[in-house]
């Protein structure tokens, strides 16, 4: 079940549980400093939020960019009137609270305001202040506990894969109007949003997860969010699959009719399907390998015969692909329980930073989708490493400029070339060895 869907159930049994709106958290004794100066909390965070110049201010932009060209031009396509207004979009661009759920100083302009990941405030917007309150009692009266990466990725994951709710998944008729491609990982996307310290108090009130854990946990729940949406009735387009859960350079590649063009198509070692049959897109399967394999190799082989099975599958018929779908889920949701009850260790997180980008699992970045996760799973691994004390950040920064030549191989989807990122990745390879 989706986070806003468990959420959903969860304020269905009070009215009291409303979104109160934005308008609610500001104040120079809330959120709202100019400065961060507050004692427990920073108490600027909604300025950080509202940052029009950076990435931290993204989920407050969200509503806005819908009043945009670029978004006017796809409803218009789609025929679904405005888009600021439309359901198709406001599902993910502004809180997706019922309107019974909504409080005076609710506003749809918020964008993602803090009650659409925190949760509706109405039974614990008072409590969360006062001095002798604590973390758990407000999560009793309906605070969304998101420093648990299992909570926040399915939270996160609504709105950044897609859910079962109205207007919270981007189907292939959209993208073909304009919407760009769905891309997410928990912990990268974490940072570039945060609004938090991570302090000692922090860790005191509600423990901390750590980077390599919320990106591991965040891996295997988008799998499981990906097949379970897959397995889901009337997804479909007439006769043809959902095609958004599919690689989108398996059918958007250059066509030509030169005797001397190459074909683009490369056989994958982790797919075991025939030239021409679509991919299902497994950037999450390849990183959920790499990881498992260092932690869990019970499970990282259950894992990879699971995968198998599924791509082999989708080759023969929708009823098998479902069961196949289902079995691998429950295997994602196994690895995502393991990785939540583990702690990393330095020699894991660079044995699972090795395996994502050197060995055999290299051979399985045919596609653009999985080499970006690559990427940004590096980003991740490396921070983690540096931000636990675990490896000296001159040290990191010296990995820093394969990294960064990696970035650039996926920086244009339309420039992507496989072997020219399998080289640099090499070179990243070579740089975090240094690291040991």
């Amino acid at each position: 079940m989706g986070g806003h869907a468990a959420r959903a159930a969860t304020e269905s049994a009070s009215t009291r549980n409303v979104h109160e709106g934005v308008a609610t958290c500001a104040g120079s004794a809330c959120h709202s400093r100019q400065v961060e100066s507050g004692v427990t909390v920073r108490q600027n965070e909604l300025i950080t939020w509202q940052d029009r110049s950076s990435q931290a201010g993204a989920h407050s932009r969200a509503w806005r960019v819908l009043t945009e060209p670029r978004a006017q031009a796809i409803a218009q396509r789609l025929g679904i009137g405005p888009a600021q207004r439309a359901k198709e979009c406001l599902g993910c661009h502004a809180d997706p609270a019922p309107a019974n759920l909504r409080g005076a100083q609710f506003q749809l302009s918020d964008g993602v305001g803090c009650e659409a990941c925190h949760g509706g405030s109405g039974r614990w917007l008072a409590s969360h202040r006062t001095v002798d309150g604590s973390h758990q009692a407000n999560i009793a009266a309906g605070l969304v506990p998101l420093e648990n990466p299992v909570t926040r990725a399915n939270v996160c994951l609504d709105c950044h894969f897609g859910s079962s709710r109205p207007g919270q998944f981007v189907t292939h008729e959209i993208m073909a109007a304009g919407h760009p491609r769905v891309s997410f990982e928990l912990d990268l996307f974490s940072s570039l949003v945060r609004h938090w310290d991570v302090d000692a108090d922090y860790v005191k009130r509600k423990g901390y997860a750590g980077g390599v854990k919320t990106w591991a946990v965040g891996q295997a729940l988008a799998l499981d969010r990906a097949v379970s949406l897959y397995a889901a009735p009337g997804r479909g387009q007439g006769a043809f699959p959902e095609f958004y859960f599919f690689d989108c350079h398996s059918c958007h590649r250059a066509i030509s009719d030169d005797p001397k063009a190459r074909p683009t198509w490369e056989a994958n070692p982790g797919r075991p399907i025939p030239a021409g049959q679509p991919p299902f897109n497994d950037e999450n399967m390849i990183m959920l390998s790499a990881a498992a394999k260092v932690v869990a190799p019970a499970l990282a082989a259950r894992l990879d015969a699971d995968s198998r099975a599924f791509h082999t599958a989708l080759t023969r018929d929708r009823a098998e692909s479902i069961r196949a779908a289902s079995k691998l889920g429950a295997t994602a949701r196994a690895l995502s329980a393991a990785f939540a009850a583990r702690s990393f260790s330095r020699a894991e997180t660079l044995a699972i930073l090795d395996a994502v980008v050197s060995g055999d699992g290299v051979k399985r970045y045919t596609d653009y989708t999985g080499s970006a996760q690559a990427v940004m799973a590096a980003d991740t691994l490396l921070n983690a490493l540096v931000s636990s004390g675990q490896v000296d950040r001159g040290a990191a920064a010296r990995v820093r400029p394969a990294l960064d030549r990696a970035y650039a191989q996926v920086r244009d989807p339309n420039a992507y070339r496989p072997a020219a990122f399998r080289e640099s990745l090499a070179q990243v390879a070579a740089a975090t060895r240094s690291l040991r």
